[in-house]
Parts: C-alpha cells; sequence; structure tokens
C-alpha cells in the first residue's frame, strides 16, 4: 500500500468520524485483518466458511463500500487491511475512530506468531469489543495472550465464521432483527442435526455410510 494510500485512509476515517451519521446508516461490524492474504479466512473461509458467509449468506447483512452512501440492508459490515507492523498509523486511527464512526463490534484477525493486531485493536478501540481470529494454528497464543484488564474475546485458528456469529451476538442484545435472524439460523442448524440422526437410525449405519 504506497505511503499516499495510507494517509489518505487515515484522513478518511478522521472525516467519516466527525459526520455523526444515524447508527442505522454506518457499518455495524468492522473486519479488520493484516494482510489480504488473510481475505480467505477472515472473509470467505476457503474449505471452511467464514465471516462474510455467516453475515451475508446466514444473517442478511451486507457489506458497506461506501461510508456516505450505505446500502439498503439495515445490517452491514466493512472490511479494511489495518496492519499493526506494517502500517501501525493506519490500525491505531481504525480502532480510535471505530465507535465514532458507528461501529459496534470489531472482527480482527491476523496470522504468524506475532499476531499483534486484534490485540493491539482491542487496546486502542477499548471499550467497543473486539473478536481476535488467529488466522493461523501458531496465531492462537499471540492473540489470546492478552494481560488481566485487556479483554479480547477470541475463536480457534481460522474460524472466522463464528467471530461473526458472536459479533452478531453482540448486536442481537439491542437489535431484535439480529436476535430473530440468529434464532432462524439455529434452528436450521437444529434440524439438519435431526434429519440426520432420524435418516441414521431408519436407514442403518450401512445403508447411511454409502449413500
Amino acid at each position: 500500500m504506497p505511503a499516499n494510500s495510507v494517509s489518505e485512509l487515515i484522513d478518511r476515517l478522521h472525516r467519516e468520524a466527525e459526520l455523526d451519521l444515524p447508527d442505522a446508516e454506518t457499518p455495524d461490524v468492522g473486519i479488520v485483518m493484516g494482510s489480504d492474504s488473510d481475505l480467505e479466512v477472515m472473509s470467505t473461509g476457503g474449505r471452511r466458511r467464514g465471516a462474510y458467509d455467516a453475515l451475508v449468506d446466514e444473517l442478511g447483512f451486507e457489506e458497506q463500500t461506501d461510508y456516505e452512501d450505505p446500502p439498503e440492508a439495515r445490517f452491514t459490515f466493512e472490511t479494511y487491511v489495518t496492519s499493526a507492523h506494517r502500517t501501525p498509523e493506519l490500525m491505531t486511527a481504525y480502532a480510535e475512530t471505530a465507535e465514532d464512526r458507528g461501529l459496534e463490534v470489531l472482527i480482527a484477525g491476523a496470522g504468524g506468531k506475532s499476531a499483534d493486531l486484534p490485540n493491539m485493536t482491542a487496546s486502542i478501540a477499548y471499550p467497543l469489543p473486539v473478536i481476535g481470529v488467529p488466522v493461523q494454528e501458531k496465531s492462537v497464543d499471540s492473540v489470546i495472550g492478552m494481560p488481566t484488564g485487556a479483554p479480547l474475546v477470541a475463536v480457534d485458528a481460522g474460524k472466522s465464521f463464528n467471530a461473526a456469529l458472536s459479533a452478531a451476538q453482540i448486536l442481537a442484545r439491542q437489535h431484535e432483527p439480529v436476535r430473530e435472524r440468529l434464532l432462524e439460523y439455529h434452528e436450521g442448524l437444529r434440524a439438519e442435526v435431526g434429519e440426520v440422526s432420524r435418516r441414521l437410525h431408519d436407514d442403518g449405519t450401512a445403508r447411511f455410510s454409502s449413500e
């Protein structure tokens, strides 16, 4: 990312924070990652479904790409790359302005042994809740290793889908439509398990396994 792009993004974030737009017009969830190489895990999930799938496919959120021109959906999210090591000033600006920009919860993911983005974002954005996603197994200790008094909720390595559901649970405490969507999603999971259990029992193991 060219230096001027970093400066432009920082200026944009501070400018947006001063607009004081209604909450219904601003992103509800912010997704940040240390590198675009983390996008597969943080958003689409690759082989495993990710945060994008949870928010868009399961909960009806839309991605907001223009802060001043929100999509029609009431609940939205935004996505940025804010490296803790390569662009610490951008990470700081994002975390500092998140609450003033109307965000209610952040999901922060990073990989490698020095996965500092979730930790630093949580420290700077406090008391805004931040959910950390270790992009790789070797990132787990770094993400969860916060000292007492510096809270950071975290999911298991690579499970940004669960991070998105957790973010929605936080929103659901104040937004009944999100609560209803979470319950509908959960009921769908229950129905799937029930159907599998019925088929396994009624068809028998051999036939079930051959289908």
